[in-house]
């Protein structure tokens, strides 16, 4: 887990260190990811029976299953992780860029981004990954136009991101230490010729995010936390669009 420089051409650095990589492993990494995260599961077993959201970056699809009482519109960029998330009917999954969403803004309940954000190698990049995630949601409605049991509740984006601060985990990093990293992944398969595995490595680029860094990020794109915290080598954070009232302050 090497730390590493990033080139000024990021769209194509995370074309060769992220795309190329995922497309590459879709099959194996989905055969590690089958349980939800505590957090995650909560925030979607919460949401109001009949809400409509998107999960970006929806990888295999595993929380699209959590919650049947509401509707996922799910998206990665990678063609063979779609094509597994599919398989949960009766969600919907789509090949998307989520710095170039091809959804309606203002217009879902919630939207979850669960491990994405980190692998964009800038922060304007990320910064925008997190603006065009918020701009799907719902806003805020001012007070104004609040009326008692109208329903009007704001959209909520759950983002989820690597931790800089993980000393206790085995990887061991921890504050002070490099934020831009390769990290390996190891995939083994049998050789026909030699009746034994052989492994593959492939480096993919993360971002580790230090304490308060997503929250800077979210505020710059434009939202509004309402929560944040730390789970198992993560940073995660609950944030909303707010209304124009809001905005002017």
């Amino acid at each position: 887990m090497a730390p590493v420089s990033v080139p000024q051409d990021a769209e194509a650095y995370e074309e060769r260190y992220v795309h190329q990589v995922y497309a590459q492993i879709a099959s194996h990494f989905s055969s590690t990811r089958y349980k939800p995260w505590p957090i995650v599961e909560r925030f979607l077993q919460e949401l109001p029976s009949g809400s409509i959201g998107l999960d970006v970056g929806c990888g295999n699809g595993k929380y699209l299953a959590v919650n049947p009482g509401i509707f996922i519109l799910a998206s990665d960029r990678s063609e063979s992780l779609v094509e597994i998330a599919s398989q949960r009917q009766p969600h919907a999954s789509v090949v998307a860029d989520n710095l170039l969403l091809p959804h309606p803004n203002a217009s879902f309940d919630f939207a979850i981004s669960i491990a994405v954000v980190h692998h964009i190698s800038t922060r304007g990049r990320r910064v925008q990954a997190i603006a065009a995630v918020l701009e799907t949601l719902r806003p805020q409605m001012d007070a104004g136009h609040r009326q008692p049991g109208d329903g009007s509740r704001a959209g909520r984006a759950l983002v989820y991101v690597w931790a800089l601060e993980q000393k206790t985990s085995r990887r061991g990093w921890d504050e002070g230490d490099e934020q831009d990293v390769m990290v390996p992944w190891v995939m083994k398969s049998a050789s026909p010729d030699h009746g034994s595995d052989q492994s593959r490595t492939f480096n993919r680029y993360y971002h580790l995010y230090r304490q308060g860094e997503l929250e800077d990020d979210i505020a710059e794109a434009g939202g509004k936390v309402l929560m944040s915290g730390y789970e198992k080598d993560n940073w995660w954070a609950i944030a909303v669009r707010p209304g124009k009232d809001e905005q002017a302050c």
